[in-house]
Formats: structure tokens, sequence, C-alpha cells
């Protein structure tokens, strides 16, 4: 089957955050996808190969890291997809989503937008002159429904709403300056759903369990939506069954 079908040619995909949940469900698809010709799968410990997958080492926080793995590539053949898959909710007492706004703290704020808004920027700036010019290519970026100012009816998690809220400004930007001399390029925010992983496990309760995904249906979900996006939908966020979700 080929979850890409849409880009018309083999394509070269680049997954960060690969030794995720979404992310290494992601690199597993695009690498068993036919219209595939080669997954490079980056993240902190880069993991052990597979075939059509080449492993490298990024660091989201260090804009050196980020710039080297660009650079590996700069001689390679364009890519056609780059999925940031990187994204922070929670880590044990240093950072746990806030129900008030007395629970504030500098340290976490910075924490959260640093992994779910800095770090998206920043391999932006540094991949997105690697995608193809003249045909479609797509930037996207694990975003969330929460992130979004116009559906935010019950308030709390200000850090993670905040940090995506600011991620999805930074897609819309990206777009509108992209669309200047790349017209079949798209970047995108994609809300992967309630996902069976690490970000989500404490949060599952109360989740219906035909709404609670596993990471291999979620990525399954992202790359459907990918693959059925055209430049018309760049600078937008969509959720996992296709849907636009509002700014």
């Amino acid at each position: 089957m080929n979850a890409l079908s849409s880009f018309g040619q083999p394509v070269r995909a680049a997954v960060v955050g690969a030794s995720g949940g979404i992310g290494g469900a992601l690199v597993a698809q695009l690498a068993a996808d036919p219209g595939v010709e080669t997954v490079y799968a980056f993240s902190r410990k880069p993991a052990a190969t597979a075939e059509k997958v080449v492993p490298g080492q990024m660091d989201t926080d260090d804009e050196a890291s980020v710039a080297a793995a660009a650079e590996d590539l700069a001689t390679a053949a364009p890519l056609g997809l780059v999925i940031v898959a990187s994204g922070l909710l929670h880590d044990g007492e240093a950072l746990q989503p806030e129900k008030s706004f007395r629970h504030l703290e500098a340290a976490a704020l910075t924490r959260s937008f640093q992994v779910n808004s800095i770090g998206p920027a920043l391999v932006a700036k540094h991949f997105l002159p690697l995608l193809y010019r003249e045909r479609k290519a797509v930037f996207a970026a694990l975003s969330a429904r929460v992130g979004s100012i116009g559906d935010n009816r019950l308030g709390g998690w200000y850090g993670y709403r905040a940090a995506k809220a600011a991620l999805n400004m930074t897609i819309r930007c990206l777009a509108i300056e992209v669309a200047r001399n790349r017209k079949q390029t798209v970047c995108v925010g994609l809300h992967p759903g309630t996902v069976d992983s690490r970000l989500s496990q404490p949060f599952q309760r109360g989740v219906a369990q035909e709404k609670l995904f596993s990471p291999a249906t979620a990525a399954g979900h992202l790359l459907t939506v990918v693959d059925g996006l055209t430049p018309e939908d760049s600078g937008k966020v969509f959720a996992w069954d296709c849907r636009e979700i509002p700014p």
C-alpha cells in the first residue's frame, strides 16, 4: 500500500523524534511504504537501523545539533516530507499540566515552549531548504487540539496550550513565507488525537476506548492526512480525521 500516493514519485522522508511512540510508528509505516525511498529517523539516541531507515542524532534543544543533521543531508536528493513528532506534556515533578494560574512556574513554561514550539521552529529553519521546490513537499509538526484558542472551553494546561498555540502561529508564518517561492510546499500542524503513549498515559482516564489510539493507528491516520494535503491547506492545523482545527 502506498500511503503517500499524492507525492507522485518515491519520497525521501525525515522524522524528528523517531524514538517516541508516534515517531517510531511513523518511521515503521513510512519504511514499509513502497512509495518511500528513504526514511531519516532522528532522535537524541539513534536507534538501530532497518531497511530503508537511516538513523541520525538530533537534539532539538540544541540548534547546532539540528543544523548538523540538516547539513548531513544537504548534498543528498531533496526531501518530500519532514515530520516533527516530538512533544512534552509532563516530566515527573519537574513539569505537570497546570490546573490553575497559581501553579505557573517560569522553568516549566520555558521547558514546554522549548520542546513544543522552539524545537520544531528550529527544525523548520534548517530543514525547509532541503524540501523539493517544484513538486509537492510537506513540513508537518505534531500540534494538539488544546493549542486552539477558539476551541478552548476548559482552560488550564497553560504551558502546553500556549506552547502549541505558539507552534500553530509559527506554522502559519512559515506557510506565508514559503509560499512566495515554493508554491507546492505545505506547512501544517497535525493533531493525532489521544494516543496510548508516555505523553498521554497519566491523562487517559475517561477517554473512550475507541478514541484511544495505538501509535500505529495514529501514524496511519496522520499519513492519510498528509497524503490528502494541497497547497491551499498550508498554514492550517488538521486533526487525525482530516478535519481542520480552528486557530
